[in-house]
């Protein structure tokens, strides 16, 4: 007989038969609205899938979807220690045909470890996948295993951006090591040359049955066919909003205000005399910047405002860059919470991410409400936001890719400002101290974080404050 247990973690009930717990819709062939996606990468090399890939996983993550990406790349050359030439990838070389398959199919085999075995959401198989023959096969894996189909293909038709992506990623790649640039490019210009004459791009007759999104030149033009749920829609909303352009994201927070000289979080307080000091020093430091077009954000809050104001140049407010709402324990000493509300505060300590202040926000609701200013920011060329320690963790965690347990703890001290400059597939990181000393307001997890603990064992890791 089906009994209900519930996963304690995931508050989830699940059907158990005879103590094991009773097979999953999707092992059954049936695809529900909620299965698990496979997004399959189309293009010839060099054309920024491996980029969209990760972006892509990358933002999934963030927003809270169990995502991983499988590059076939990456299996070949586990597999073939030593890459010789594009040779491998000449059509008729039946051992280069035998490898590359092989390789496919033990990504395909992971993907399905991943979305049916370990409770993955969403796999992204990065390969080139020109023929619709390949991707006729992939479309069954996924109709066999129960998941959604979505196809991405990156067009390039543009010898600038081609060569671009050449020299940015492909003259990094462990196949190139021991070659000079001038031989890597024209080994890998007539790797090109080898999947060309097979490549079938995605048409809109003969695949009007697929779900797919076809990206023109990095984004100046789209085709969207079928798209078939909130996922897909959710993926072709980000892809429609990313660009390549190189540009530098700056986040900073307000200067230190009069609530951290007391050691209380939250609240609207203005700034402190070292915080004016700041705003300062972040004026004269962006100005030596000399930055193209700068736009300026802050939050809506006074802290913010009073650090922009500074600046002398326009800026825009957003309500949604508010730091995170501490519901009842808005302007209290983590001393006073610890005296009024000590359940809650080694509760919050146990899961930092998803805990909810009584009538405040979680790291967790920050995500999403942050969600907008992630997109707006992957639009916008050079953005300086001026925030607050929570929310600037939020957006630090997107941009490193930092899972949730670890962006709550993220270090985002005062009078700091974090340059962000996107290369290859990652962010690059300078921070820079502006010469103004602030409290520190950092506060790691403690060791104990039992409800019953004593507690100066609760307190050990606040900072010192007045």
């Amino acid at each position: 007989a089906r009994e209900l247990t519930q996963n304690p973690l995931q508050k989830t009930w699940e059907p158990y038969d005879n103590g094991l717990p009773a097979g999953h819709s999707a092992q059954r062939g049936v695809c529900m609205t909620n299965c698990p996606t496979l997004i399959v990468m189309v293009g010839l090399p060099a054309r920024g899938k491996t980029y969209i890939s990760k972006k892509l996983t990358r933002y999934l993550n963030w927003i809270g979807v169990p995502t991983k990406e499988f590059n076939v790349g990456q299996y070949r050359r586990d597999l073939v220690k030593k890459y010789k030439s594009f040779e491998f990838f000449l059509p008729d070389n039946e051992e280069g045909l035998k490898i590359r398959k092989q390789c496919a199919l033990a990504a395909l085999n992971d993907v399905r470890q991943y979305l049916s075995e370990e409770n993955g959401h969403v796999a992204v198989f990065d390969a080139t996948n020109t023929t619709r023959e390949r991707r006729e096969t992939i479309y069954k894996f996924g109709e066999e295993n129960g998941y959604k189909t979505f196809f991405v293909e990156s067009v390039c038709v543009d010898p600038e951006v081609i060569a671009a992506n050449i020299v940015q990623v492909k003259l990094g790649s462990p196949d190139y090591v021991d070659c000079s640039n001038d031989e890597a490019t024209e080994d890998f210009m007539k790797r090109i040359e080898c999947y060309k004459n097979s490549y079938e791009t995605l048409d809109e007759t003969l695949d009007k049955d697929l779900s797919y999104i076809k990206i023109m030149d990095v984004g100046r033009s789209y085709l969207v066919n079928r798209v078939m749920d909130h996922i897909q829609s959710r993926i072709v909303y980000y892809l429609m909003n990313i660009h390549v352009t190189p540009r530098s994201i700056y986040l900073c927070r307000h200067g230190e205000s009069e609530l951290n000289l007391k050691g209380r979080i939250g609240g609207d307080p203005g700034l402190s005399v070292r915080g004016k000091e700041f705003a300062k020093s972040l004026a004269q430091f962006i100005n030596e910047q000399n930055i193209k077009d700068l736009k300026v954000w802050t939050s809506q809050m006074k802290r913010t405002i009073q650090t922009a104001e500074a600046l002398g140049v326009p800026y825009e407010q957003w309500k949604v860059l508010n730091e995170i709402d501490a519901g009842v324990c808005e302007e209290m000493t983590y001393e006073e919470i610890q005296e009024n509300y000590p359940l809650e505060f080694a509760l919050r300590d146990q899961d930092k991410y998803r805990y909810r202040y009584p009538k405040g926000e979680s790291y967790e609701d920050l995500v999403q409400r942050l969600e907008p200013v992630i997109m707006e920011l992957e639009r916008q060329e050079n953005v300086l936001v001026i925030c607050h320690q929570a929310v600037m963790r939020c957006l630090l965690a997107y941009f490193l890719d930092k899972p949730a347990e670890q962006l709550p703890y993220l270090k985002c001290p005062l009078h700091t400002v974090l340059k962000l400059t996107p290369v290859a597939y990652g962010c690059k990181v300078e921070s820079i101290f502006l010469n103004v000393e602030a409290v520190n307001t950092h506060r790691d997890k403690p060791e104990n974080v039992d409800i019953s603990r004593p507690p100066e064992e609760a307190l050990v890791t606040v900072p010192a404050h007045q």
